[in-house]
């Protein structure tokens, strides 16, 4: 079987039901800029990127987006500081499902939240 020479992954979309709500939860907790477009009719709010990027993503508000707990759940990056992030959550309209949890020096830090729209997303962060 031959390997992928990239990252397998190289998009994801976080379903909204008040797209505004959305983008200001993630707007909050990861100190960010969200740009807002449209594309084939459907509201995306873009994550920060570089042209070099190989993976990014975008809030999505649309017919058959749906939010949920249960399923895929795409990790971002939480920076240098999980905790920093996860302090912002419960403010900002979510919920912490697991805090900050050290998977080993190679791997780092992991943790879990349920955001404004219902979606269980993780967070990783080396440090």
């Amino acid at each position: 079987m031959t390997q992928p020479s990239i990252n397998i992954a190289v998009w994801f979309e976080i379903p909204a039901d008040d797209f505004d709500r959305a983008t200001a939860f993630y707007q909050t907790i990861l100190d960010v800029d969200i740009v807002p477009c449209e594309m084939s009719g459907i509201k995306q709010g873009l994550f920060p990127h570089d042209d070099k990027a190989l993976v990014s993503g975008a809030i999505v508000y649309g017919p058959h987006y749906t939010p949920s707990q249960d399923g895929t759940v795409v990790y971002i990056n939480g920076g240098s500081d999980l905790d920093r992030v996860l302090s912002k959550v419960e403010s900002a309209g979510g919920k912490v499902l697991m805090p900050k949890t050290n998977l080993g020096e190679e791997i780092g830090h992991i943790a879990q939240f349920i955001d404004s729209e219902g979606n269980r997303i993780g967070l990783h962060s080396m440090e």
